[in-house]
Order: C-alpha cells, then sequence, then structure tokens
C-alpha cells in the first residue's frame, strides 16, 4: 500500500484507486480535484493513451490543475460544478467513460486558507464561497430571516440549539452585522447552554452555512445522476462523503440504483424489479494506518458502485 502522509493526503486514496482503476487505457473523471491527490494516484495506475478530465468550481484548485495538465499530457481541465457533468464530458470528447470519483465537502487546503472564511479556526471574514461568486456567508446570514437560519442549522449541521442560535444571529443583527467567523463563533457559543464536548461548539452551524451558501446538497443529487448516466456498463462511480447528511443521499441513491424501482403491491408482477447497478464497495473507513498520519480521514465513507 502507498504510503499517506500529512493532513493534505487525499484520504482513502488506494480505496478508491483499487476501485476504479479496471482499465489502463480507460477515460475517467475526476469530479472534484481539490490539489490532485486523487487523480495523480490514479494516473501512475494508467497507461500513456488513457484520459482523465478534472473537474472543480475552487479557481485555486483548476490552477493546480491546470499545471499538472501541463505535465501531463492524459490530463484535460474543467472548471465547473458537476452538477453539470454531463456537459462538461461532452465538451471534452469523452465517450466511454468507465471510472468517476468524488470527494465531498471542503478541501484541507479550503480549511487551512484563512481568508477563505470556510474554519472557525481563524479570524477570517465570513465567505465559505467555493466558487469565490455569488452571495457569500455574511450575506446571506445577514439577510435570512430567523426560520430560515433555525431550518437550515436544524437540517443541514443537525444542530440541535438551532432555534436559539437563530434567534441570536437576529439579535445581533440589529446593533451590528455578523462579519467574521469569530462573530458568528461568539454568537453560537453565547446561544447553547450545553455544547458537545466531543465537538467545537460551531462545528455544525459552519457545516450548514457553507452548505447552504453551496448548495451542495442540490450539487450532490444532480451530480450522482450526472456521472452514472455517463458511465459505461461496467463502469464504477467512487464517492467519499464526509458526514451523515450528504452520505445518506449517497447511500439511499445507491440503494436505489442496486435494488431498481419500488413496484406497488396492486400491480401483478410476479419476483424482483432489478437494478441498474451492483454493489462494489458498501462501505469503507481509513484503516488505522491512515489515521495515525491522517487524522481528517477519521470521518471518510468510501461507497462504490457499478454500473449493470
Amino acid at each position: 500500500m502507498a504510503r499517506v502522509t500529512g493532513d493534505n493526503a487525499p484520504v482513502l486514496r488506494d480505496a478508491v484507486v483499487d476501485a476504479l482503476a479496471l482499465e489502463s487505457s480507460g477515460e475517467y473523471v475526476d469530479a472534484t480535484f481539490g490539489r490532485g491527490g486523487h487523480t495523480r494516484a490514479l494516473l501512475a495506475r494508467l497507461s500513456a493513451d488513457a484520459r482523465v478530465l478534472v473537474l472543480d468550481r475552487d479557481p485555486d484548485a483548476i490552477e493546480v490543475a491546470a499545471a499538472l495538465a501541463n505535465e501531463d499530457s492524459r490530463v484535460t481541465v474543467a472548471r465547473s460544478r458537476f452538477s453539470e457533468l454531463d456537459v462538461v464530458v461532452r465538451n471534452a470528447g469523452f465517450a466511454r467513460v468507465i471510472g468517476v470519483m468524488m470527494d465531498l465537502g471542503v478541501s484541507s487546503p479550503q480549511l487551512d486558507d484563512a481568508a477563505r472564511g470556510f474554519s472557525f479556526r481563524f479570524d477570517a471574514p465570513l465567505d465559505m464561497r467555493m466558487e469565490r461568486d455569488g452571495p457569500s456567508a455574511r450575506d446571506w446570514l445577514n439577510a435570512a430571516s430567523e426560520e430560515e437560519l433555525e431550518k437550515v442549522f436544524k437540517e443541514y449541521g443537525e444542530e440541535r440549539y438551532a432555534r436559539r442560535i437563530a434567534r441570536a444571529i437576529v439579535r445581533r443583527r440589529q446593533t451590528a452585522a455578523v462579519s467574521s467567523t469569530v462573530d458568528l463563533v461568539e454568537i453560537i457559543e453565547a446561544a447553547q447552554p450545553k455544547p458537545d464536548r466531543h465537538k467545537h461548539a460551531a462545528t455544525r452551524v459552519f457545516q450548514a452555512v457553507r452548505i447552504k451558501v453551496n448548495d451542495e446538497l442540490e450539487e450532490l443529487r444532480r451530480g450522482l445522476a450526472a456521472a452514472f448516466y455517463l458511465l459505461m456498463p461496467g463502469g464504477r462511480l467512487a464517492v467519499i462523503s464526509f458526514h451523515s447528511i450528504e452520505d445518506r443521499i449517497v447511500k439511499r441513491t445507491f440503494t436505489e440504483w442496486v435494488k431498481g424501482p419500488a413496484v406497488p403491491r396492486r400491480l401483478p408482477i410476479q419476483g424482483e424489479v432489478g437494478g441498474v447497478a451492483n454493489w462494489v464497495v458498501r462501505s469503507q473507513r481509513a484503516d488505522a494506518h491512515e489515521l495515525s498520519v491522517n487524522p481528517r480521514a477519521r470521518s471518510a465513507l468510501l461507497r462504490v458502485v457499478e454500473k449493470r
């Protein structure tokens, strides 16, 4: 097994490549390039005539991807959301995709760049935009109603004190805008009567705001459908998720593909209706070795299906 080094190492790298590298000369897609760790590991398994299309929403990631493409002619780069995968793949001239990978959520470089405003570890402007355009976290937090704030914190962050935090934000806005990560952390901490001992008080709210600002769950639903549609029969889709909300979408979608559509009881159909996919990896987490050198892998969960 290849050695994993440091917090910026791609999580479950070997497991993903093992699942996807079915043909050395095939066409592959990395729909969430990040800093390219998974792509580089995949390229190391592929022959000179293989092709890999890489996507990302983040302009910083695209700069890294462009540099890799200059070094390796097998790589094609597109700045795009993965919900637009079908158009991007068609424009790139890919016609026989046999593997797609998605590494969901925010990347380590995004978290570690204070100016991006993704992390509560730094005092920074509330931004959280993956594409660096459109409304920021600050814009949304200072414009949303109390009811919308509560709903987002509850549904996207599973925050049990969602109502108290939403009310506190609205109260704060009456005297000053919520402008920085420190502002938001202070509001959250003051509103929580009994914080979780195992997580930072702001973890769930920051997650919820990021998901809302980047429309991540709708992107995921559309991206999964687009990726699976593009696969050749026998091709595989590998997805790494990091929290239960996105993993439920992945698991439910994959399970529906494997089982096939539900048949109403009133219809006179005998036997089972077949699905369109098979499980390859139902669920896999990082092993003890990877966790020892890359603690951020602790919440990563890999699922892989194969198109029939």
